[in-house]
Protein backbone atom coordinates (compact mmCIF):
# COMPACT_ATOMS: atom_id res chain seq x y z
CA UNK A 1 0.00 0.00 0.00
CA UNK A 2 2.88 2.34 0.54
CA UNK A 3 5.97 0.30 0.27
CA UNK A 4 8.45 -1.66 2.46
CA UNK A 5 9.47 -0.42 6.11
CA UNK A 6 7.15 2.77 5.75
CA UNK A 7 4.27 0.14 4.88
CA UNK A 8 5.29 -1.78 8.60
CA UNK A 9 4.89 1.60 9.98
CA UNK A 10 1.86 2.20 9.38
CA UNK A 11 0.65 -1.31 10.26
CA UNK A 12 1.69 -1.00 13.53
CA UNK A 13 0.14 -0.55 16.86
CA UNK A 14 1.02 1.50 19.25
CA UNK A 15 1.44 -1.76 21.62
CA UNK A 16 1.15 -5.34 20.99
CA UNK A 17 -1.47 -7.50 22.10
CA UNK A 18 -1.21 -11.73 22.02
CA UNK A 19 -4.63 -12.35 20.70
CA UNK A 20 -6.04 -15.97 20.71
CA UNK A 21 -6.77 -16.44 17.16
CA UNK A 22 -6.03 -19.07 14.76
CA UNK A 23 -6.50 -19.16 11.62
CA UNK A 24 -7.73 -15.28 11.57
CA UNK A 25 -6.76 -14.21 8.22
CA UNK A 26 -8.28 -10.74 8.26
CA UNK A 27 -5.92 -7.94 7.36
CA UNK A 28 -4.83 -5.50 10.29
CA UNK A 29 -7.04 -3.00 8.59
CA UNK A 30 -9.97 -5.43 8.94
CA UNK A 31 -9.20 -6.17 12.41
CA UNK A 32 -9.99 -2.15 12.97
CA UNK A 33 -13.01 -2.23 11.03
CA UNK A 34 -14.23 -5.29 13.84
CA UNK A 35 -13.36 -3.19 16.66
CA UNK A 36 -15.04 0.05 15.78
CA UNK A 37 -18.20 -2.40 15.01
CA UNK A 38 -17.79 -3.93 18.66
CA UNK A 39 -17.03 -0.64 20.14
CA UNK A 40 -19.75 0.68 23.02
CA UNK A 41 -18.87 4.37 21.58
CA UNK A 42 -19.80 3.02 17.95
CA UNK A 43 -23.62 1.85 19.57
CA UNK A 44 -24.16 4.65 21.39
CA UNK A 45 -24.43 7.03 17.65
CA UNK A 46 -27.64 4.72 17.41
CA UNK A 47 -28.91 7.54 20.24
CA UNK A 48 -27.42 10.46 19.57
CA UNK A 49 -28.84 12.89 17.20
CA UNK A 50 -27.76 14.01 13.68
CA UNK A 51 -30.03 16.94 12.67
CA UNK A 52 -33.57 16.10 13.76
CA UNK A 53 -34.22 15.73 17.31
CA UNK A 54 -34.86 11.90 18.17
CA UNK A 55 -38.27 10.95 19.07
CA UNK A 56 -39.78 13.96 16.77
CA UNK A 57 -40.52 11.36 14.28
CA UNK A 58 -40.18 7.81 13.45
CA UNK A 59 -38.23 8.80 10.33
CA UNK A 60 -34.63 10.40 11.79
CA UNK A 61 -31.39 9.84 11.30
CA UNK A 62 -29.40 9.22 13.73
CA UNK A 63 -25.05 9.43 13.92
CA UNK A 64 -25.15 5.45 13.47
CA UNK A 65 -27.70 5.43 10.09
CA UNK A 66 -25.74 8.37 9.09
CA UNK A 67 -22.27 6.87 9.84
CA UNK A 68 -23.48 4.01 7.93
CA UNK A 69 -24.06 5.85 4.98
CA UNK A 70 -21.03 8.01 5.04
CA UNK A 71 -19.30 4.52 4.74
CA UNK A 72 -21.61 2.92 1.71
CA UNK A 73 -20.19 6.57 0.08
CA UNK A 74 -16.87 6.28 1.03
CA UNK A 75 -16.04 2.99 -0.92
CA UNK A 76 -17.86 4.30 -3.64
CA UNK A 77 -15.50 7.02 -3.84
CA UNK A 78 -12.96 4.72 -3.33
CA UNK A 79 -13.99 2.33 -6.22
CA UNK A 80 -14.16 5.08 -8.54
CA UNK A 81 -11.03 6.51 -7.69
CA UNK A 82 -8.93 3.03 -8.17
CA UNK A 83 -10.96 2.20 -10.98
CA UNK A 84 -9.67 5.84 -12.49
CA UNK A 85 -6.17 5.05 -10.99
CA UNK A 86 -5.40 1.58 -10.92
CA UNK A 87 -1.22 1.68 -10.85
CA UNK A 88 -1.64 4.20 -8.33
CA UNK A 89 -0.28 2.54 -4.86
CA UNK A 90 -1.45 4.42 -2.11
CA UNK A 91 -5.14 3.93 -1.65
CA UNK A 92 -6.19 2.77 1.81
CA UNK A 93 -8.26 -0.52 1.70
CA UNK A 94 -11.96 -0.88 1.71
CA UNK A 95 -11.14 -1.98 5.30
CA UNK A 96 -9.23 1.33 6.44
CA UNK A 97 -11.51 3.32 4.58
CA UNK A 98 -14.85 1.46 6.16
CA UNK A 99 -13.47 1.64 9.66
CA UNK A 100 -12.82 5.88 9.03
CA UNK A 101 -16.40 6.11 7.90
CA UNK A 102 -18.37 4.31 10.47
CA UNK A 103 -16.45 6.18 13.61
CA UNK A 104 -16.27 9.42 12.55
CA UNK A 105 -18.86 10.61 14.60
CA UNK A 106 -18.21 8.49 17.80
CA UNK A 107 -16.73 11.60 19.49
CA UNK A 108 -20.04 13.92 19.06
CA UNK A 109 -21.61 14.19 22.01
CA UNK A 110 -25.25 14.54 23.11
CA UNK A 111 -27.30 17.46 21.47
CA UNK A 112 -25.46 18.09 18.10
CA UNK A 113 -23.05 20.89 18.05
CA UNK A 114 -25.07 22.59 21.13
CA UNK A 115 -23.33 19.82 22.89
CA UNK A 116 -20.22 20.74 21.85
CA UNK A 117 -20.50 24.12 22.19
CA UNK A 118 -21.62 23.77 25.54
CA UNK A 119 -18.20 21.59 26.87
CA UNK A 120 -16.36 24.21 24.45
CA UNK A 121 -17.45 26.55 27.00
CA UNK A 122 -17.05 24.56 29.82
CA UNK A 123 -13.27 23.36 28.53
CA UNK A 124 -12.26 26.73 28.15
CA UNK A 125 -9.70 26.54 30.54
CA UNK A 126 -8.70 23.05 30.29
CA UNK A 127 -8.02 22.55 27.05
CA UNK A 128 -11.31 23.00 24.72
CA UNK A 129 -13.82 20.44 23.14
CA UNK A 130 -13.83 19.34 20.34
CA UNK A 131 -16.04 16.18 18.27
CA UNK A 132 -12.93 15.01 16.01
CA UNK A 133 -10.67 15.80 18.83
CA UNK A 134 -13.01 13.41 21.09
CA UNK A 135 -13.14 10.73 18.01
CA UNK A 136 -9.16 10.47 18.27
CA UNK A 137 -9.44 10.46 21.86
CA UNK A 138 -12.30 7.60 22.22
CA UNK A 139 -10.55 5.03 19.82
CA UNK A 140 -6.63 5.97 20.29
CA UNK A 141 -7.29 6.18 24.75
CA UNK A 142 -10.88 5.83 26.30
CA UNK A 143 -12.61 2.62 24.27
CA UNK A 144 -11.32 -0.17 27.03
CA UNK A 145 -10.35 -2.80 24.28
CA UNK A 146 -7.08 -2.39 25.86
CA UNK A 147 -5.43 -1.02 28.87
CA UNK A 148 -5.23 2.89 28.48
CA UNK A 149 -4.87 2.50 24.74
CA UNK A 150 -8.03 2.66 23.29
CA UNK A 151 -9.01 0.35 20.62
CA UNK A 152 -5.37 -0.15 19.98
CA UNK A 153 -5.67 0.78 16.23
CA UNK A 154 -3.40 0.88 13.43
CA UNK A 155 -1.17 3.89 12.76
CA UNK A 156 -2.17 4.28 9.44
CA UNK A 157 -6.12 4.25 10.45
CA UNK A 158 -5.39 7.17 13.70
CA UNK A 159 -3.89 9.58 11.21
CA UNK A 160 -7.16 8.77 8.86
CA UNK A 161 -8.84 9.96 12.14
CA UNK A 162 -7.26 13.55 12.50
CA UNK A 163 -9.37 15.29 9.95
CA UNK A 164 -6.98 18.80 11.90
CA UNK A 165 -3.97 18.03 12.62
CA UNK A 166 -3.25 21.03 14.98
CA UNK A 167 -3.21 21.33 19.14
CA UNK A 168 -6.02 23.32 19.70
CA UNK A 169 -4.47 25.32 22.59
CA UNK A 170 -2.52 26.49 19.23
CA UNK A 171 -5.47 27.30 17.09
CA UNK A 172 -8.02 28.62 20.16
CA UNK A 173 -6.05 31.80 20.07
CA UNK A 174 -7.86 34.40 21.61
CA UNK A 175 -10.70 33.62 24.00
CA UNK A 176 -14.10 35.78 23.94
CA UNK A 177 -14.40 37.88 27.12
CA UNK A 178 -17.21 35.95 29.61
CA UNK A 179 -19.71 38.30 29.72
CA UNK A 180 -21.31 38.68 33.78
CA UNK A 181 -24.51 39.96 32.62
CA UNK A 182 -25.43 37.70 30.31
CA UNK A 183 -27.45 34.06 31.69
CA UNK A 184 -26.54 32.67 28.20
CA UNK A 185 -23.94 32.40 26.25
CA UNK A 186 -23.34 33.05 22.55
CA UNK A 187 -23.70 30.07 20.66
CA UNK A 188 -20.77 31.14 18.01
CA UNK A 189 -17.80 32.87 19.77
CA UNK A 190 -17.99 29.21 21.52
CA UNK A 191 -17.53 26.95 18.61
CA UNK A 192 -14.67 25.06 19.16
CA UNK A 193 -11.82 25.55 17.22
CA UNK A 194 -10.93 22.20 15.01
CA UNK A 195 -8.14 20.45 16.22
CA UNK A 196 -6.28 17.43 18.82
CA UNK A 197 -5.97 18.26 22.44
CA UNK A 198 -3.32 18.88 24.16
CA UNK A 199 -3.77 16.21 26.99
CA UNK A 200 -2.97 13.93 23.65
CA UNK A 201 -0.06 14.79 22.36
CA UNK A 202 1.80 11.72 23.15
CA UNK A 203 -0.98 10.00 21.15
CA UNK A 204 -0.30 12.33 17.67
CA UNK A 205 3.30 11.99 18.07
CA UNK A 206 3.70 8.46 18.40
CA UNK A 207 1.08 8.51 14.85
CA UNK A 208 3.10 10.46 12.93
CA UNK A 209 6.32 9.14 13.91
CA UNK A 210 7.37 7.75 10.45
CA UNK A 211 7.33 11.04 8.76
CA UNK A 212 9.95 13.46 8.18
CA UNK A 213 10.80 16.40 10.56
CA UNK A 214 9.60 19.01 7.02
CA UNK A 215 6.21 16.38 6.88
CA UNK A 216 5.55 16.74 10.05
CA UNK A 217 5.91 20.99 9.92
CA UNK A 218 3.88 21.08 7.08
CA UNK A 219 1.20 19.08 8.09
CA UNK A 220 0.29 20.88 11.48
CA UNK A 221 0.75 24.48 9.16
CA UNK A 222 -2.21 26.88 10.05
CA UNK A 223 -3.93 29.85 8.63
CA UNK A 224 -6.46 32.28 10.05
CA UNK A 225 -9.97 31.23 10.28
CA UNK A 226 -11.71 34.17 12.24
CA UNK A 227 -11.15 36.41 14.95
CA UNK A 228 -10.74 33.43 17.88
CA UNK A 229 -9.51 30.17 15.68
CA UNK A 230 -6.99 29.39 13.30
CA UNK A 231 -7.18 25.71 11.26
CA UNK A 232 -4.95 23.66 9.75
CA UNK A 233 -4.64 23.09 5.83
CA UNK A 234 -3.97 19.60 5.37
CA UNK A 235 -4.91 16.01 6.12
CA UNK A 236 -4.12 12.70 4.83
CA UNK A 237 -5.57 11.09 1.44
CA UNK A 238 -7.84 8.86 3.40
CA UNK A 239 -9.20 11.96 5.78
CA UNK A 240 -9.77 13.49 2.73
CA UNK A 241 -12.52 10.78 1.18
CA UNK A 242 -13.48 10.06 4.71
CA UNK A 243 -14.70 13.99 4.84
CA UNK A 244 -16.05 14.06 1.04
CA UNK A 245 -18.57 11.06 1.75
CA UNK A 246 -19.45 12.91 4.94
CA UNK A 247 -20.68 16.03 3.23
CA UNK A 248 -22.03 13.95 0.54
CA UNK A 249 -24.17 12.22 2.95
CA UNK A 250 -24.68 15.68 4.97
CA UNK A 251 -26.22 17.62 1.78
CA UNK A 252 -27.73 14.68 -0.02
CA UNK A 253 -29.43 12.29 2.58
CA UNK A 254 -29.78 14.99 5.26
CA UNK A 255 -31.80 16.45 2.73
CA UNK A 256 -33.86 13.53 1.93
CA UNK A 257 -34.68 13.54 5.19
CA UNK A 258 -36.31 16.80 5.83
CA UNK A 259 -38.32 16.56 2.54
CA UNK A 260 -39.82 12.99 3.45
CA UNK A 261 -40.64 14.26 6.70
CA UNK A 262 -41.96 17.85 5.33
CA UNK A 263 -40.02 19.86 7.36
CA UNK A 264 -38.61 21.29 3.59
CA UNK A 265 -41.59 22.22 1.56
CA UNK A 266 -41.36 22.12 -2.55
CA UNK A 267 -41.91 26.19 -1.81
CA UNK A 268 -38.42 26.15 0.34
CA UNK A 269 -36.60 24.11 -2.65
CA UNK A 270 -37.81 26.60 -5.44
CA UNK A 271 -37.19 29.72 -3.44
CA UNK A 272 -34.51 29.26 -1.35
CA UNK A 273 -32.09 26.55 -3.54
CA UNK A 274 -33.33 26.14 -6.29
CA UNK A 275 -32.33 29.98 -7.52
CA UNK A 276 -28.93 29.27 -6.42
CA UNK A 277 -28.52 26.34 -8.49
CA UNK A 278 -29.62 28.14 -11.54
CA UNK A 279 -27.27 30.84 -11.44
CA UNK A 280 -24.41 28.82 -11.67
CA UNK A 281 -25.83 28.04 -15.64
CA UNK A 282 -23.83 24.55 -15.81
CA UNK A 283 -25.53 23.12 -19.14
CA UNK A 284 -25.53 19.60 -17.68
CA UNK A 285 -27.28 20.85 -14.56
CA UNK A 286 -29.61 23.25 -16.32
CA UNK A 287 -30.78 19.81 -18.10
CA UNK A 288 -30.96 18.02 -14.71
CA UNK A 289 -33.48 20.39 -12.47
CA UNK A 290 -36.59 20.28 -13.60
CA UNK A 291 -36.09 16.41 -13.25
CA UNK A 292 -34.44 16.56 -10.17
CA UNK A 293 -36.95 19.12 -8.35
CA UNK A 294 -40.17 16.83 -9.87
CA UNK A 295 -38.73 13.69 -8.31
CA UNK A 296 -37.27 15.04 -4.84
CA UNK A 297 -40.94 16.43 -4.10
CA UNK A 298 -43.19 13.50 -5.70
CA UNK A 299 -45.50 11.99 -3.62
CA UNK A 300 -44.36 8.70 -4.65
CA UNK A 301 -41.46 7.92 -2.43
CA UNK A 302 -39.64 5.71 -5.05
CA UNK A 303 -39.30 8.61 -7.35
CA UNK A 304 -37.60 10.46 -4.38
CA UNK A 305 -35.43 7.64 -4.00
CA UNK A 306 -34.41 7.86 -7.36
CA UNK A 307 -33.14 11.44 -7.04
CA UNK A 308 -31.40 11.37 -4.24
CA UNK A 309 -29.46 7.89 -5.57
CA UNK A 310 -28.63 10.01 -9.20
CA UNK A 311 -27.22 13.02 -6.81
CA UNK A 312 -24.70 10.61 -4.64
CA UNK A 313 -23.75 9.05 -8.15
CA UNK A 314 -23.51 12.41 -9.99
CA UNK A 315 -21.33 13.67 -6.93
CA UNK A 316 -18.93 9.98 -6.74
CA UNK A 317 -18.10 10.01 -9.75
CA UNK A 318 -16.61 13.51 -10.10
CA UNK A 319 -14.46 12.88 -7.48
CA UNK A 320 -10.32 12.92 -8.84
CA UNK A 321 -7.08 12.41 -7.15
CA UNK A 322 -5.35 15.42 -6.78
CA UNK A 323 -1.84 16.50 -5.01
CA UNK A 324 -2.40 19.08 -1.91
CA UNK A 325 1.24 19.76 -1.81
CA UNK A 326 4.25 18.81 -3.62
CA UNK A 327 7.00 19.33 -0.90
CA UNK A 328 5.24 16.49 1.40
CA UNK A 329 6.95 13.43 0.96
CA UNK A 330 4.90 11.08 2.29
CA UNK A 331 2.68 9.67 -0.76
CA UNK A 332 -0.64 9.53 1.54
CA UNK A 333 0.01 13.44 2.44
CA UNK A 334 1.05 14.75 -1.04
CA UNK A 335 -1.83 13.38 -2.59
CA UNK A 336 -5.47 13.97 -1.55
CA UNK A 337 -9.25 13.73 -3.30
CA UNK A 338 -10.81 16.44 -4.39
CA UNK A 339 -14.83 16.94 -5.77
CA UNK A 340 -14.34 18.85 -9.53
CA UNK A 341 -14.99 22.75 -8.98
CA UNK A 342 -18.76 22.56 -10.55
CA UNK A 343 -20.00 19.76 -8.83
CA UNK A 344 -18.55 21.02 -5.79
CA UNK A 345 -20.24 24.36 -6.20
CA UNK A 346 -23.34 22.29 -6.45
CA UNK A 347 -22.37 20.69 -3.12
CA UNK A 348 -21.81 24.01 -1.29
CA UNK A 349 -25.56 25.42 -2.50
CA UNK A 350 -27.38 22.10 -1.03
CA UNK A 351 -25.38 22.13 2.33
CA UNK A 352 -25.99 25.47 2.85
CA UNK A 353 -29.45 24.78 1.76
CA UNK A 354 -29.93 22.25 4.66
CA UNK A 355 -28.30 24.62 6.91
CA UNK A 356 -29.78 27.73 6.67
CA UNK A 357 -33.46 25.89 6.22
CA UNK A 358 -33.26 23.06 8.74
CA UNK A 359 -30.61 23.40 11.04
CA UNK A 360 -30.78 27.38 11.21
CA UNK A 361 -34.59 26.81 11.68
CA UNK A 362 -35.46 28.55 15.04
CA UNK A 363 -37.46 25.31 16.32
CA UNK A 364 -34.44 23.73 15.72
CA UNK A 365 -31.84 25.96 16.90
CA UNK A 366 -34.12 26.20 20.53
CA UNK A 367 -34.18 22.64 20.79
CA UNK A 368 -30.11 22.74 20.10
CA UNK A 369 -30.26 26.20 22.76
CA UNK A 370 -31.68 23.54 25.14
CA UNK A 371 -29.90 20.56 25.42
CA UNK A 372 -26.88 22.60 25.15
CA UNK A 373 -27.51 24.59 28.31
CA UNK A 374 -28.68 21.40 29.72
CA UNK A 375 -25.79 19.78 29.46
CA UNK A 376 -23.99 22.89 31.19
CA UNK A 377 -25.95 22.78 34.14
CA UNK A 378 -24.95 18.83 34.23
CA UNK A 379 -20.96 19.86 33.76
CA UNK A 380 -21.27 22.75 36.59
CA UNK A 381 -22.75 20.12 38.94
CA UNK A 382 -20.52 17.66 38.39
CA UNK A 383 -17.53 19.77 38.61
CA UNK A 384 -18.46 20.94 41.87
CA UNK A 385 -18.60 17.87 43.70
CA UNK A 386 -16.80 14.98 40.93
CA UNK A 387 -15.91 12.53 43.78
CA UNK A 388 -19.56 12.52 44.69
CA UNK A 389 -21.60 12.76 41.83
CA UNK A 390 -19.53 10.90 39.26
CA UNK A 391 -19.82 6.89 38.77
CA UNK A 392 -17.19 5.32 40.70
CA UNK A 393 -15.01 3.94 37.71
CA UNK A 394 -15.17 7.78 36.42
CA UNK A 395 -14.17 8.87 40.01
CA UNK A 396 -10.78 6.72 39.88
CA UNK A 397 -10.01 8.17 36.81
CA UNK A 398 -10.75 11.76 37.65
CA UNK A 399 -7.94 11.14 40.86
CA UNK A 400 -5.51 9.87 38.28
CA UNK A 401 -6.23 12.60 35.87
CA UNK A 402 -6.28 15.34 39.09
CA UNK A 403 -2.21 14.21 39.65
CA UNK A 404 -1.82 15.91 36.19
CA UNK A 405 -3.98 18.43 36.65
CA UNK A 406 -6.34 17.33 33.80
CA UNK A 407 -9.51 16.31 36.14
CA UNK A 408 -12.32 18.48 34.37
CA UNK A 409 -11.17 16.13 30.68
CA UNK A 410 -12.15 13.29 32.67
CA UNK A 411 -15.46 15.40 33.50
CA UNK A 412 -15.55 16.41 29.68
CA UNK A 413 -15.64 12.52 28.64
CA UNK A 414 -17.89 11.70 31.00
CA UNK A 415 -20.35 13.76 29.51
CA UNK A 416 -19.75 13.73 26.35
CA UNK A 417 -20.55 9.55 26.07
CA UNK A 418 -23.73 9.98 27.12
CA UNK A 419 -26.86 10.08 24.73
CA UNK A 420 -29.29 12.45 24.21
CA UNK A 421 -31.99 10.85 26.50
CA UNK A 422 -29.39 9.57 29.22
CA UNK A 423 -28.35 13.00 29.51
CA UNK A 424 -31.87 13.92 29.37
CA UNK A 425 -32.75 11.13 32.76
CA UNK A 426 -29.35 12.39 34.22
CA UNK A 427 -30.62 15.82 34.55
CA UNK A 428 -33.46 14.82 35.91
CA UNK A 429 -32.55 12.89 38.28
CA UNK A 430 -30.56 15.86 39.82
CA UNK A 431 -32.79 18.91 39.33
CA UNK A 432 -36.11 17.26 38.94
CA UNK A 433 -37.93 17.77 41.73
CA UNK A 434 -39.32 14.47 43.25
CA UNK A 435 -42.72 13.67 42.58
Amino acid sequence: MIGGDMDKQWQNRIIEQYKHRPNDNRSPWQIDRSRIIHAAAFRRLQAKTQIMGIGLNDFYRTRLTHSLEVSQIGTGILRHLKAQHPSFEHFPSTGLLETLCLAHDIGHPPFGHGGEIALNYMMRDHGGFEGNAQTLRIVAKLEPYSNGYGMNLTRRTLLGFIKYPGFIDNLWHSIPEEDKQRAFIKADDWRPAKGIYNDDAAIFNWIIEPLSASDKALLSSQEQADAYRAKTRYKSLDSAIMELADDIAYAVHDLEDAIATDVLSLDDWLTHALPHLQALNYDWLNTLLESLSKRLFSKHEHERKDAIGELVNTFIIHIHLDTQNDEFECSILRHTAKLDEQYENVLQILKHFVFQRLIRDPQMQQIEFKGQNLLIELFTAFASDPLRLLPETTQTLYLEAEKHNQGMRIICDYLSGMSDEYAYKTYQRLFSPIQ
